[in-house]
């Protein structure tokens, strides 16, 4: 009875907030108090609209560490954990490091299955404060799910199983982490563009259909957008004439390495997608983590 009516007057206080939050935006749409919003409605449960929220606030206030770390947990919720470390970095260049930073990150690390990562990162925090619950119990969650994942390899069955749903900012069972890199929320054309130029040396990208006509687009190439369709649609046609009558089949994806840009194209069956990215980028992102956001895209 006592955890139900705690239950209730949390969820009460958080639509309290909500509605706090709400009218000083809604007088001053230039307030920082997007981010105590967005936050709210994360909690609350409404992802939607707490990406948003903060999503416009970050627009104007693309400086406001607090609120990419917003971002960050919203991303999580959402199982989108490379946007969410994008995030959590973007905070970190702006306010510098902190425990509660590093806690995020090294729960995005144990998402992934990145446990080294994680288990370095936990070690390094539980020196410096031995006697804080949250870091402890993240190292045991990052320490014992390779154990267990080890135990299922052999056949057997671990005693106790670890789920991630109890990391400390999880508020509902999140994938496990055995398959977490695979297995996410669908996503629209519109979010995977969004998610893609926050990848370090992505400068653009889109979503066009089959005959070059730009449905979404993220953009701050120095490059035309609908040119850019319009041209990679006709050399994918030309490639798919070519290489059907080679018995090859046609092109799922592409990679074109220019003077300037490296231009990567990711076929659909009801459209392709387009990303632009400047010499820097590492190629083994362009490779593994664009290809992984695609795979989630859903009509």
């Amino acid at each position: 009875m006592v955890a139900k009516s705690d239950s209730i007057t949390s969820a009460s206080e958080i639509s309290d907030r909500i509605v706090k939050c709400e009218k000083i935006l809604q007088a001053d749409p230039n307030s920082q108090i997007f981010a105590a919003l967005a936050e709210a409605y994360r909690k609350q449960g409404d992802l939607e609209k707490a990406f948003h929220v903060c999503q416009n606030g970050l627009r104007v206030h693309p400086s406001y560490g607090s609120a990419h770390v917003v971002m960050a947990k919203i991303n999580m919720d959402r199982g989108l954990y490379d946007w969410a470390e994008t995030e959590i970095n973007k905070a970190i260049e702006i306010e510098g490091t902190s425990r509660a930073v590093e806690l995020l990150l090294a729960e995005i690390h144990i998402y992934r299955g990145e446990f080294n990562a994680a288990v370095k990162l936990l070690r390094k925090l539980h020196q410096s404060d031995p006697k804080n619950d949250q870091i402890k119990k993240l190292l045991d969650i990052a320490l014992r799910i390779p154990q267990e994942q080890a135990l299922v390899s052999q056949g057997r069955t671990p005693a106790a199983p670890v789920h991630l749903s109890e990391t400390p900012s999880a508020k509902a069972p999140r994938p496990s982490a055995a398959v977490v890199k695979g297995s996410a929320e669908h996503l629209t054309a519109s979010e995977i563009v969004k998610a893609a130029v926050q990848l370090p040396d992505v400068d653009g990208a889109l979503f066009f259909n089959n005959e070059g006509l730009v449905a979404e687009s993220e953009w701050s190439a120095a490059l035309d957008a609908h040119a850019c369709a319009a041209g990679m649609t006709e050399i994918s046609k030309f490639l798919d004439l070519e290489l059907v009558k080679l018995s090859f089949g046609k092109v799922n994806a592409l990679m074109i390495e220019t003077q300037m840009p490296i231009l990567y194209l990711l076929r659909k069956s009801d459209g392709l997608f387009l990303f632009v990215c400047n010499g820097k980028i590492n190629l083994g992102t362009l490779r593994t983590r664009i290809p992984a956001l695609v795979e989630r895209y859903h009509a």
